[in-house]
């Protein structure tokens, strides 16, 4: 399994917020390209960058600093965050940017997605952040009547290869994942799920591990120390290994 740490940039800095929500967020270092670097020599093989500016507006806010963070460090970046368009998309790939992670798009306009995924393959990565189960777009300002599994199975009809999972009331809790959802997730043999939201612990991640799940994002644990980056590269990460 994959262990990527996550690099979220609000007003120019490294920040987390509490369950999705902009008005409970920590900052944890105003310069994201710093913590880039770090997180890269201590091993990370890959960076989830997410614009939460971008997520909110619905375009892309620090693309600047999401540049610097890919000419900064040897490693692929996958970025999400206000990406709902071709020329957003097409431009974050000629920045350097290696996965385009796609949230609200995947409800908003499945014929983007289509065509996204014709031409970039394994490099379109779908967002399914849920709230309750149901699945929440711009920015997890608002909820929507599709249940998570619904639209991971409407997306492995077109062709994704990879989506990313979020329980909205575990991220940034340090409570652990949301296991049960994310195995059935998993057990619908279609694309590799990368779980995200609520892991706290060395453990969460090896539950993670146990039930399949192809890569794990963790944020506010690395944050805050309550996981050790280099020893969960040691125990349970892809030991050099980068998937898509």
């Amino acid at each position: 399994m994959d262990i990527i740490p996550a690099i979220d940039i609000k007003d120019g800095q490294c920040v987390r917020l509490y369950q999705g929500d902009y008005q409970r967020q920590t900052i944890f270092d105003p310069d994201p390209v710093a913590v880039a670097r770090r997180w890269t020599e201590l091993g990370a093989q890959r960076l989830h960058v997410i614009d939460l500016d971008g997520a909110k507006l619905g375009r892309p806010v620090n693309a600047q600093i999401v540049f610097a963070i890919v000419r900064a460090v040897s490693i692929p970046v996958q970025l999400g965050g206000g990406l709902r368009d071709e020329p957003t998309v097409d431009a974050a790939i000629h920045l350097g940017v290696d996965r385009i992670i796609l949230g609200t798009a995947a409800l908003a306009d499945s014929q983007l997605i289509k065509r996204l995924i014709e031409r970039y393959d394994d490099r379109i990565v779908i967002s399914v952040d849920a709230r309750d189960g149901w699945v929440a777009t711009n920015g997890w300002l608002e909820t929507s009547h599709v249940r998570a599994a619904d639209l991971v199975r409407r997306m492995a009809e077109f062709g994704v290869q990879s989506v990313l999972y979020t329980d909205i009331t575990r991220d940034g809790t340090l409570h652990g994942p949301n296991l049960d959802t994310t195995a059935e997730l998993v057990a619908l043999h279609g694309p590799a799920i990368i779980a995200a939201g609520g892991v706290g612990s060395l453990a969460d991640l090896q539950s993670l591990d146990e039930i399949g799940v192809a890569a794990a994002v963790i944020g506010r644990a690395l944050y805050t120390g309550a996981v050790d980056l280099a020893e969960a590269l040691r125990t349970i990460g892809a030991g050099g290994k980068v998937s898509r």
